[in-house]
């Protein structure tokens, strides 16, 4: 399963990208983001390794490697998880001045029990719709 979510960003690209990839911000605009801690390699280098810990409705660790970094143009990486694996391209062009785009691709490649099978096939919107909402927040917080 494969989508693309884009939102407009009311603020200069670098404003964005500083906000975006600082992990401190992550609560922020991440409903139910816990923590992320580093587990090997290089702070935001290709081949870093973190865990990150969501807790909302449940409780979701999720092993985050960095495939390639090259902010503010790009970054992507990919997670893990008991269910699911899945990559994330994160990619960021400026539309003016003061305005900047905000695009995620992502693709699930692979779906780990009958459940998470089920809701892939069935509801698939519903996984684009939680990128959208988080890329929503992050907007939301960006133009505060």
């Amino acid at each position: 399963m494969k989508y693309t979510c884009t939102t407009t960003i009311n603020a200069p690209l670098e404003h964005v990208v500083k906000l975006w990839d600082d992990e401190s911000n992550f609560s922020s605009w991440q409903d139910g983001f816990k923590s992320i801690e580093l587990l090997s390699g290089e702070h935001h280098k290709k081949g870093a390794k973190s865990k990150i810990v969501l807790d909302g409705n449940r409780r979701i660790e999720l092993i985050e490697t960095i495939i390639s970094n090259n902010l503010p143009d790009e970054k992507v990486a990919l997670y893990e998880h008991v269910h699911m694996v899945n990559t994330q391209t994160s990619r960021f062009k400026k539309l003016g001045e003061n305005l900047t785009e905000y695009t995620s691709e992502v693709e699930y490649t692979q779906f780990n029990g009958f459940m998470i099978k089920l809701m892939a096939k069935l509801f698939p919107s519903k996984f684009k719709a939680q990128s959208q909402k988080w890329m929503d927040q992050f907007k939301a917080f960006a133009e505060k």
